[in-house]
């Protein structure tokens, strides 16, 4: 099991960037695929982007394509959600999650395929 602490939320302008961060525990984080998944008030869970073990693919909801980057740092144990031109459709808890495999099984939006989940992060944006 690996636990996982989201940072970096906040509000922010429409136009504007953020960055989330999600800091893992644990030996085993480096063989993970991770997802960065988002709610919405009133709207189903959304996955917006996934990474693959060591980065070699990436996946991204349409909604945020060309906007969002998602990395990793195996290193320090983080993956990154990098938001930009955010827009206030964008406002939603953020949360990360961690497949316990190190490529995804199932589409990269199945929320069956992840573990371990983060705490959610508010993001905000204004318009």
């Amino acid at each position: 099991q690996v636990q996982l602490v989201v940072s970096g939320g906040g509000l922010v302008q429409a136009g504007g960037s953020l960055r989330l961060s999600c800091a893992a525990s644990g030996r085993t984080f480096s063989s993970y695929a991770m997802g960065w998944s988002r709610q919405a008030p009133g709207k189903d869970p959304e996955f917006v982007a996934a990474i693959t073990w060591n980065g070699d693919s990436t996946y991204y909801a349409d909604s945020v394509k060309r906007r969002f980057t998602i990395s990793r740092d195996n290193a320090k144990n983080t993956v990154y959600l990098q938001m930009n031109s955010l827009k206030s459709e964008d406002t939603a808890i953020y949360y990360c999650a961690a497949s316990r495999r190190r490529y995804f099984s199932l589409h990269y939006y199945d929320a069956r395929q992840y573990d371990d989940w983060g705490q959610g992060t508010q993001v905000t944006v204004s318009s």
